[in-house]
């Protein structure tokens, strides 16, 4: 496979979740192929953790950009976030 055929299946969202605002987690940025891949990008540019999950990204693409995660998603993505967190806080400790 080469990397444009790579291109074309990649698949992206991103969430965002603001304790003081959000009621759950919200899509901010969803999209396959090309977009996928800026989504990542942006992602990586800006030290954003990559969580990768395949049948969690299909799921999630089916929401629309603003909308809330919906409750049957809670317990995975609080736990991702968790793990992410956890890994936040271990690398901000070693540079400390």
């Amino acid at each position: 496979m080469t990397n444009d055929n790579q291109s074309f299946y990649r698949k992206a969202v991103a969430l965002s979740y603001d304790s003081e605002t959000d009621n759950a987690p919200r899509v901010v940025a969803l999209g396959k192929g090309i977009i996928a891949e800026k989504i990542i990008s942006i992602a990586e540019e800006y030290g954003i953790t990559v969580h990768k999950d395949k049948e969690l990204v299909d799921k999630l693409l089916k929401l629309q950009l603003g909308e809330e995660v919906p409750p049957e998603f809670y317990r995975v993505i609080a736990e991702i976030f968790s793990f992410i967190f956890t890994l936040e806080d271990g690398l901000k400790d070693k540079t400390d």
